[in-house]
């Protein structure tokens, strides 16, 4: 079984930064994408970041030069730093990982809550 444990959320004020951690443990093959995503309530989960296996950086526009998202192939961990923080990163992030074998499996994190607030 596939388990997806993130760390690192809390509380930070505006300007502040704040370094996400996914690892991923369990029997993993094949891992396609690792991303990450954010969501506040009465909206849809949205993306954030994406680092493809073949080396492709996506980011949503909202935090390009702001956030940077990091893969460790070797501990199956992706990581999200977050410099620059405004009220608007308020949301729960949560990690994804894609698997592709012979089907395509989707994995989610069960999420970290970020508070940026003075």
């Amino acid at each position: 079984q596939v388990q997806l444990v993130e760390s690192g959320g809390g509380l930070v004020q505006p300007g502040g930064s704040l370094k996400l951690s996914c690892a991923a443990s369990g029997s993993i093959f094949n891992i396609k994408d690792m991303a990450w995503y954010r969501q506040v309530p009465g909206k849809e989960r949205e993306l954030v970041a994406r680092f493809t296996s073949s080396g492709i950086i996506n980011y949503a526009d909202s935090v390009k030069g702001r956030f940077t998202i990091a893969r460790d192939n070797a501990k199956n961990t992706v990581y999200l730093q977050m410099t620059s923080l405004k009220p608007d990163d308020t949301a729960v992030y949560y990690c994804n990982m894609v698997t592709l074998s012979f089907v395509r499996r989707d994995y989610w994190g069960k999420g970290t809550l970020v508070t940026v607030s003075s």
